[in-house]
């Protein structure tokens, strides 16, 4: 009688613990920074805070001091008073209150609309609707300062030179806002959730308030950031409809510090930073829930 061998099986190779842990890690664990990134993260961090430091200094100098080679790199002890000075020279109160209301309006109206014609863009079919696409596209391309002189003809024609709803009207509408929205809608929100609200028999404006303005809130709180940011920096359409005395916006209550023979560079510098501080306060205080908007958005799609 013969009996027969068998082999049994080899045993599975088991890789080491430091490999253990490396794949550990490849398969989504936590993942810690070297040095070297925290030394590249420091460097980014101080060079983009390096031009408001340095804002800081120089409306805390004279132009004497300015002037000098080098440069001051540390602060001097005229601050709150070139602060004080901006403030009142430049009719600061009132440009802040103006600038909130031109770029919260334009900011609330951009969205708002932004997101319904992104909503029709994306998910809605209708005859002509890529034709029309590629037309607010277009506009894109569109250099601005071509629109000024016609623009301004018809602010004049009405009437609204120094005038607040000159620099609101115009700003209402954003084709990169309708674009922004509709590339994220596309992703975020699937069909199969409209189909179902449409045979539920939820009207069009029902399907926007209770489905799209919720899927579409981190865009949305993106969008409004970005707008809210562009309309505050806008200088030239304002300083061509608005007046220092009258009713100015930010950017133009600046622009009048600079005036005479010899502007004072660090008054400037102080109305710029005065002219600062809002945004990084809005920074501040959103900015998380901005983040966490982008990141959350990110997952969705």
């Amino acid at each position: 009688m013969t009996t027969t061998l068998t082999k049994p099986p080899a045993p599975q190779d088991t890789p080491p613990p430091k490999r253990r842990r490396s794949m550990a890690k490849r398969a989504g664990g936590h993942l810690h920074a070297g040095p070297i990134a925290y030394i590249i993260l420091a460097l980014f961090t101080i060079g983009s805070l390096f031009p408001l430091v340095w804002t800081a200094i120089a409306a805390s100098r004279d132009n004497q001091r300015l002037a000098e080679t080098p440069p001051p790199f540390w602060f001097g002890g005229g601050l709150f008073d070139k602060l004080e000075l901006a403030w009142e020279n430049a009719n600061m109160g009132e440009a802040m209150i103006n600038t909130t209301l031109v770029a919260g309006t334009s900011a609330v109206t951009i969205v708002f609309l932004s997101t319904i014609a992104g909503f029709a863009f994306a998910k809605l079919r209708f005859r002509g609707r890529g034709a029309l696409m590629l037309l607010v596209i277009g506009t894109m391309m569109v250099p601005p300062q071509l629109m000024i002189i016609p623009l301004y003809m018809m602010v004049a024609e009405l009437g609204w030179t120094d005038q607040l709803q000159a620099v609101i009207l115009p700003s209402l509408v954003n084709a990169f806002g309708v674009f922004f929205m509709r590339q994220y809608l596309i992703q975020a929100l699937p069909d199969e959730i409209i189909e179902a609200a449409r045979v539920d028999g939820a009207s069009s404006w029902r399907v926007v308030w209770h489905i799209v303005f919720p899927a579409a809130r981190p865009a949305m709180a993106v969008l409004g950031m970005l707008m809210f940011v562009q309309t505050w920096n806008d200088f030239l359409w304002p300083f061509l409809v608005l007046t220092q005395t009258g009713n100015p916006t930010v950017q133009v209550a600046v622009a009048g510090l600079g005036r005479g023979f010899t502007p004072d560079q660090s008054l400037i510098m102080a109305g710029a930073l005065l002219g600062t501080l809002p945004l990084l306060v809005v920074f501040t205080i959103f900015g998380k829930q901005i983040v966490g908007g982008i990141m959350q958005g990110a997952v969705k799609g």
